[in-house]
């Protein structure tokens, strides 16, 4: 989208026209209205499966009349994310360095009495100033500039909160750390905390978060966030009066997008030890992946009385069935040693002609494992490979648990080896 379209596409017979189409196919759409020379009907097309995708990730927003462009859809935060940042965020100004797409400013603008959105782009500037306008928010300024030179221009203490998610694609190139970013919120860590108290970084679910305290020496948590099992963010948070010293405390937060169901969990003082079961049990567990990225497996499995299978992986074991585990259960149904020779046998035995792989700590692939044994795909079966307590290599052939199933009783085959 370019000025020139976005003026015509703001024109009130445009929009009518789009809402009229909007769950039309946006190529058939550009068949169907290739001769109106008068319409900018690529950009009409690209809004229509702009809206498409918004659906899922913008479920009440897309409910308005909303203009995009397709990066900044991609780029933005998901509207479940970007409620839970604004219950953890609360006063009476904040400035979003990183405006976007503005869902971020406007999940903001629920909890604070006024927002300030800054964006270089001005086409940006002008998309958001419209979506404000048909949603009803009143309470964002839109200011179109380079956020680090605005925000150096007020006064100190200007703000509650600065909220900044980098650009992490610059020149065509995408990274990770902090300091490759853009803004460097290492570079202006100093003048982040001159101008408000208390900062929220949007980091990529790839960063690694040890040392990150070095970095930020204000940094006093550091939250993984998931939505539906997939890593989303983190979220940095920092704050004027931490000690330099503070230990950073780690938080794994798992959302729901159908829901407002949060599980939280949180990282005590110092490391919790992993207790490793002597063999695999009745149930299987996974934990969620923000879990896992938070490192708080021992803890999940210390609250619940859970072991793990081996000391290096996050599969966890026991003999109960856990309502509501944050993460994916399975009944294993049995557990052998891998060992080449045999484990066709099992397979035939099991009639097993599809699974899902899933390896851990294990020599080959799940690519090389499909391969090697011609397997299907499945949602329900599923092969663990991974190692024993003792480091052997072994399968564990387990089915996912759904919920409201009925946990089938565990019969452990005693005609195979002993037990994992």
């Amino acid at each position: 989208m370019i000025h020139d379209e976005l003026q015509i596409l703001l024109q009130s017979e445009i929009q009518a026209l789009l809402a009229l189409h909007r769950s039309d196919d946006p190529a058939t759409f550009a068949m169907q209205f290739h001769s109106r020379k008068e319409l900018p009907i690529r950009a009409m097309a690209e809004q229509l499966a702009c809206q498409q995708k918004a659906i899922k990730k913008l479920p009440t927003l897309s409910q308005h009349n909303l203009l995009f462009t397709p990066l900044a859809l991609e780029q933005s935060s998901g509207e479940r994310t970007a409620a839970y940042k604004a219950s953890i965020m609360s006063g009476k100004k904040v400035i979003d360095l990183s405006g976007g797409l503005g869902v971020d400013s406007m999940a903001l603008a629920k909890v604070f009495q006024e927002v300030v959105y800054c964006e270089r782009d001005s086409l940006l500037c002008s998309v958001v100033e419209h979506n404000l306008k048909v949603s009803g928010i009143k309470n964002v300024a839109v200011s179109n500039g380079d956020s680090i030179s605005m925000l150096a221009e007020y006064l100190d203490n200007s703000f509650d909160w600065i909220y900044v998610d980098p650009a992490r694609r610059e020149q065509g190139q995408r990274s990770i750390a902090l300091d490759a970013a853009s803004p460097d919120v290492v570079a202006y860590h100093n003048l982040l905390l001159q101008k408000a108290s208390k900062v929220c970084i949007k980091a990529s679910p790839a960063l690694e978060i040890s040392a990150l305290k070095k970095q930020l020496p204000a940094l006093h948590t550091i939250v993984v966030v998931s939505v539906d099992r997939e890593c989303k963010e983190i979220l940095l948070l920092l704050e004027r009066a931490s000690p330099s010293d503070r230990p950073v405390q780690v938080k794994a937060v798992c959302l729901n997008a159908d829901s407002e169901e949060i599980t939280e969990i949180a990282g005590g003082s110092g490391d919790t030890p992993r207790v490793v079961a002597v063999a695999v049990k009745e149930y299987l567990y996974e934990p969620d992946p923000a879990i896992i990225k938070a490192r708080l497996s021992a803890v999940l499995a210390r609250d619940s009385d859970l072991e793990f299978v081996n000391k290096t992986v996050d599969y966890l074991t026991a003999d109960r069935k856990i309502d509501s585990f944050p993460g994916r259960t399975f009944r294993v149904v049995e557990c052998v040693p891998y060992k080449q020779k045999s484990f066709r046998a099992f397979l035939e035995r099991h009639a097993i002609a599809g699974a899902s792989i899933q390896r851990r700590d294990f020599p080959l692939s799940a690519e090389e494992l499909r391969k090697k044994y011609r397997l299907l795909e499945s949602e329900r079966a599923f092969l663990f490979f991974t190692k024993d307590a003792a480091g052997h290599p072994i399968c564990i052939y387990a089915l996912r648990c759904f919920s409201g199933d009925e946990a089938a009783p565990f019969v452990p085959d005693q005609s195979v080896a002993p037990e994992c």
